[in-house]
């Protein structure tokens, strides 16, 4: 399952950037952390080991020349992310030498533009982050802390597991789906306790509307559960191992290992590429 670890949530899961980008030469989109989409325009976002990058017409656009390893990544309304991970290395270097290697979590009002600490600064390292019911849900990849919080800068650390992932319900607040190594967890309290909850062994699950929750194996393989994981039937499959996936208003998107970005418009049957490193797609 070590594939699953290195692929689906993290990407680095070291506590500092230990194989941050060079300061010579551009990278590129090097493993995606996660999605999300502006609502002022409707553009794709991908938050990246390397970088946030804004998917158009076939080709990945960094945001503001910046390198930051943004790691949990949301939306939360137009032109304001959310996100955590470790610094921008120009930064560090060049600009900010005080800057610790844990982001907590970073808040931008600008699409990316600019970054600026909200809380939890050289303490936490969010690999996932949620937005919903008035609340902030975190997975903190450090201490293995899944953690909420009302105002984006107190938070209550509500339970230790091995997360890879989660998902919150979009109907209640307290129902979270997780994925593991070890198979789905299922709490009923807002993450203070979890429970096996059987089902596909998956990576990355998103949750859209009450009827549908996704979930994607490791290999690609995609699932729908319209009963909050209680039952779940086959989909599609990516075509190789997810690093992101995002579901909105009944669309899929999804970040494939070095193979770009997808998205399905007809609920994980069939994929399109959005994005390719290797050139312009159609």
């Amino acid at each position: 399952m070590a594939l699953l670890v290195a692929l689906a949530t993290a990407g680095c899961g070291e506590a500092g950037p230990s194989s941050p980008p060079p300061l010579a030469g551009d990278p590129g989109l090097v493993h995606v952390h996660g999605l999300g989409i502006n609502p002022r325009d409707g553009a794709l976002y991908a938050a990246t080991h390397t970088g946030l990058f804004v998917i158009r017409d076939g080709s990945a656009s960094r945001v503001a020349d910046r390198y930051q390893d943004t790691m949990g990544f949301t939306v939360i309304g137009p032109d304001h992310f959310i996100g955590s991970g470790h610094p921008d290395l120009r930064d560090q270097q060049l600009r900010k030498p005080d800057r610790p290697p844990l982001l907590g979590l970073v808040e931008s009002r600008d699409a990316g533009r600019t970054w600026t600490p909200t809380s939890l600064l050289g303490e936490v390292d969010f690999h996932v982050l949620e937005v919903g019911h008035g609340n902030v849900y975190g997975f903190d990849a450090t201490g293995g802390r899944f953690m909420v919080s009302r105002d984006r800068r107190r938070w209550q650390r509500r339970s230790t597991a091995a997360l890879l992932d989660f998902a919150v319900s979009p109907r209640d607040g307290e129902l979270i789906l997780a994925a593991t190594e070890r198979g789905l967890l299922r709490s009923v309290d807002g993450g203070r306790g979890w429970r096996p909850a059987g089902g596909p062994p998956v990576a990355l699950l998103a949750w859209d509307r009450p009827t549908a929750l996704w979930a994607v194996a490791a290999d690609g393989r995609t699932w729908v559960s319209a009963d909050a994981g209680r039952t779940w039937k086959r989909r599609g499959a990516l075509g190789g191992p997810p690093e992101a996936l995002l579901a909105q208003d009944g669309t899929l998107y999804a970040a494939v290992h070095q193979q770009g970005i997808r998205r399905s418009t007809d609920e994980g049957a069939s994929w399109r590429t959005l994005y390719s490193p290797s050139g312009p797609t159609g």
